[in-house]
């Protein structure tokens, strides 16, 4: 796999995505690796000509009016790095933590930080090589940025704290000498270059995102799935009305649904009945869908600015001459977009919900029997699925409430107004495994209302449930199902249901 460059201003989700999830290596470009000097020559500089700096040659925070001796900077820096490292909770898992390292050299790499090439190239070298700080998930409320997350990132770079290698866990200096890499010996502002921003919610940010858009296709896929077991009508996708309400992703979603149900053999062999519309569920599946994936474009256009952009403090300018303290490390841009994603994402487990009622309910599913149930009364049928999708979609509106309308003062009110954002994140986490398996609840009750049909539907829904039957068989009868459930839910998840109809010749927007 060919390396990806890091230039610090061209970064996208999906390349996060690669380097994250799929272990690709990185380096940095030319341009960064000469800004990432030219800025530390200016910080050298400062130095030596005795300025007062905040974060260079004074304290932290409400410390800020303390200056620090030349011969004490190095500790100064030591010290930000080890009282900071205080988060407290279950570790990040080894993708999150890579992309946590990936954005915090891209931002280094931007070369308005200070830090030494050493440092960075160092940092770029455990990343390749595969040394994972322990990261433990709770202790930032995201401003000055991720401060007690990152600091443990940071630790394992000096030669402590704890990180997972090759799969086991080890003190970092350990892990440090097994890869081979020679720990750093900070110096002046190397410190706040490590711990100061956004780069636990933007990393999070980021591969939540791409989840997101994922789940947002396979939710029209299988919201199409269940339409058709429930002899559904596709005249509230025509695009004349889409066209008079013309938001940008209800355009989309009820593309994608008329594509994949107006060539469906089961839907042909009714389409003389006399359903003339469905319930909101099935009806406005475009508007909703549609309304979430508008919100993730959202979310989308914030994480490309965030993952590109300097959010450390204080920010060094050696072209203009200047070392400026201001407040790129406030999170409330990431706070908002999260707490936005993972409102947004409810709503496919919400509205998936809802669909499963109608297929589960004798009185809605146009013939079926109770809860699908093959001998209702003796068995049970989907009846406690149901009950579990409920359970997550009722979790998720709790976790709905955003994290951003909070604020509590820190650091003696010096730092008076936070944005939580990391809360954000971590709510976002749960929110997306919630949907997945919510989803995978409806795509298993979906498979079986169009079986109990003995119609086929269109192609691209007889792909997906194709998959899904390599895993998980029709109900014939009561059986243990929570297995079933864990499988679709890891399909959803793995994006196995539209790559199935995408290999179909579907074309999923």
């Amino acid at each position: 796999m060919q390396k990806i460059i890091i230039d610090g201003a061209t970064l996208t989700p999906e390349a996060v995505w690669e380097i994250a999830v799929n272990n690709a290596e990185i380096e940095l470009s030319k341009e960064s690796v000469n800004n990432v000097k030219k800025c530390r020559d200016y910080v050298e500089k400062v130095i030596e000509n005795g300025d007062i700096v905040y974060g260079l040659t004074t304290g932290f925070g409400k410390f800020s009016t303390v200056n620090i001796a030349r011969e004490n900077i190095a500790e100064l820096q030591l010290n930000l790095i080890r009282s900071h490292a205080v988060s407290v909770g279950e570790p990040y898992c080894e993708e999150i933590t890579r992309a946590i390292m990936l954005l915090r050299i891209a931002v280094l790499a931007k070369g308005h930080s200070g830090i030494r090439l050493l440092t960075l190239q160092t940092l770029i070298e455990m990343l390749n090589k595969g040394v994972h700080p322990l990261i433990p998930k709770r202790g930032s409320v995201g401003a000055s940025g991720d401060l007690s997350p990152l600091s443990h990132l940071a630790l394992v770079l000096l030669g402590e704290g704890e990180a997972i290698y090759k799969g086991e866990k080890m003190d970092g200096g350990i892990a440090m000498e097994k890869a081979g890499i020679t720990p750093v010996v900070l110096e002046a502002k190397e410190g706040l270059a490590l711990n100061n921003g956004t780069q636990v919610m933007a990393a999070i940010g980021a591969l939540g995102l791409i989840k997101a858009e994922n789940l947002a296709k396979q939710a029209d896929i299988i919201g199409a799935m269940s339409i058709d077991g429930l002899l559904g009508t596709t005249n509230a996708f025509d695009p004349l009305v889409h066209n008079l309400r013309p938001h940008a992703g209800q355009k989309d979603s009820a593309a994608n649904l008329y594509y994949l149900l107006e060539q469906s053999p089961l839907r042909q062999s009714h389409i003389n009945c006399d359903n003339v519309q469905d319930a909101y569920s099935l009806r406005c599946t475009p508007q909703v869908h549609g309304a979430v994936r508008d919100a993730i474009a959202y979310a989308r256009s914030v994480i490309d600015i965030e993952i590109n952009s300097a959010t450390d403090n204080p920010l060094i300018f050696p072209d203009e001459g200047k070392v400026i303290s201001g407040g790129n490390f406030h999170g409330e841009p990431m706070a908002i977009a999260l707490d936005t994603l993972a409102i947004a994402i409810s709503e496919l487990a919400n509205i998936s919900e809802r669909r499963i009622e109608q297929m589960l309910n004798p009185a809605l599913s146009r013939g079926l029997n109770a809860f699908l149930a093959h001998r209702p009364g003796l068995d049970s049928g989907f009846m406690i699925a149901q009950l579990t999708a409920a359970a997550l979609v009722s979790e998720n509106k709790v976790l709905s409430h955003p994290a951003a309308v909070d604020s509590i003062p820190t650091s003696a009110n010096q730092e008076d107004h936070v944005s939580m954002g990391s809360v954000s994140a971590i709510k976002l986490l749960q929110v997306i495994e919630n949907v997945e398996n919510a989803l995978g609840v409806e795509l298993i009750i979906a498979a079986m209302a169009t079986d109990l049909r003995e119609i086929d539907s269109s192609q691209p829904i007889e792909a997906a449930k194709a998959r899904l039957r390599k895993e998980v068989k029709p109900l014939k009868e009561d059986r243990v199902m929570y297995k079933d459930i864990e499988n679709a839910a890891r399909m959803v998840a793995d994006g196995e249901i539209l790559k199935a109809a995408l290999q179909s010749g579907a074309k999923i927007v």
